[in-house]
């Protein structure tokens, strides 16, 4: 994978105004997409020189991610992509837990809009048949971003997209992704189905399942690579 040559494509994203929060816009859904994983250092010539940015727009992106716990800054060696520890990826589905399931909970009388939802369920499912498990973690993150579109507020679709990127980063520490993702595309279609069955309240028990096993899970993976030998 190019990660230098998609920014490229991601040039024309910018427009005229190629300001810090775009940039900061762009590589937050790169690096929740899986393109730069934890560990990498991003490099200003290379990320400057594919989206066309100057040097200071770039330092002033990196550091919007940076407060927003997406990358850090090593003195004298570079800005990369962070490690998560357990500890972080514990407090990632505290709020994940309040916000998903809150959502579902504060839902109206139904029909509920389920065309995203269902999208990204279609979108797992052929990543799945395809073995791209890492496409399938990618449209893990989009089923739920589509949740947490059904509250309606730019302001919580702002708070998770963050969240939802950093998480991405804990994903890298699963030395069996097929194991950690395969399970959750049926539990994805389980919510979408209470949902388009207007079954508000089993739905939100099925997430809080699911977020708790998730969490479980990859809180468990993160210790491990922690204490692993050479991390």
């Amino acid at each position: 994978m190019d990660a230098l040559g998609e920014l490229a494509d991601d040039r024309a994203l910018l427009g005229r105004t190629s300001t810090a929060e775009r940039v900061a816009d762009i590589l937050r859904t790169r690096i929740a997409e899986g393109f730069f994983p934890p560990g990498t250092r991003l490099s200003e010539d290379g990320i400057g020189g594919a989206l066309g940015v100057s040097r200071n727009t770039l330092r002033e992106a990196f550091r919007l991610l940076t407060h927003e716990r997406l990358l850090v800054h090593r003195l004298n060696r570079g800005v990369f992509v962070r490690l998560l520890s357990a500890e972080d990826v514990e407090d990632i589905f505290r709020v994940r837990r309040l916000v998903e399931c809150a959502v579902v909970r504060g839902l109206g009388e139904p029909p509920y809009p389920a065309a995203p939802l269902a999208a990204a369920v279609a979108e797992g499912e052929r990543a799945a048949a395809a073995g791209d498990w890492t496409g399938v973690s990618t449209a893990n993150i989009h089923f739920h971003r589509a949740l947490v579109a059904l509250a309606g507020s730019a302001r919580t679709d702002e708070l998770m997209r963050g969240v939802l990127a950093e998480l991405r980063l804990a994903f890298h520490t699963v030395d069996d992704p097929r194991g950690l993702h395969e399970s959750y595309l049926a539990r994805n279609r389980e919510i979408l189905d209470a949902l388009r069955a207007g079954e508000r309240d089993r739905a939100e028990r099925l997430l809080a399942r699911y977020l708790d096993d998730s969490r479980t899970r990859i809180t468990d993976a993160c210790a491990r690579a922690a204490g692993a030998p050479g991390m």
